[in-house]
C-alpha cells in the first residue's frame, strides 16, 4: 500500500495495483480500474517513487529483471 493524501489533508493508502493511470491536469488525479477518481496534493513523481518503493518491498522487482 501507498500514502497519499486528498486535497483536504486525508491519509489514504492505496493499493498501487488498482490505479489504472494518472492525470496531471494540475491537481493528480489517480483514476483507479474501479473508475473512481482520486484527487490527490502528492505529484506525479511523488506517487511514482511510492510505487517503486512499494513494488522494491514486496519484491516485484525480482519478477520483472
Amino acid at each position: 500500500m501507498i500514502e497519499v493524501t486528498r486535497l483536504n489533508g486525508t491519509l489514504y493508502y492505496i493499493n498501487p495495483h488498482q490505479i489504472e493511470y494518472i492525470e496531471s491536469n494540475p491537481d493528480t488525479t489517480l483514476i483507479m480500474l474501479s473508475g473512481k477518481r482520486l484527487i490527490i496534493k502528492e505529484n506525479y513523481q511523488e506517487v511514482f517513487q511510492s510505487i517503486v518503493e512499494y513494488r522494491r518491498l514486496i519484491g516485484a522487482f525480482k519478477n520483472e529483471e
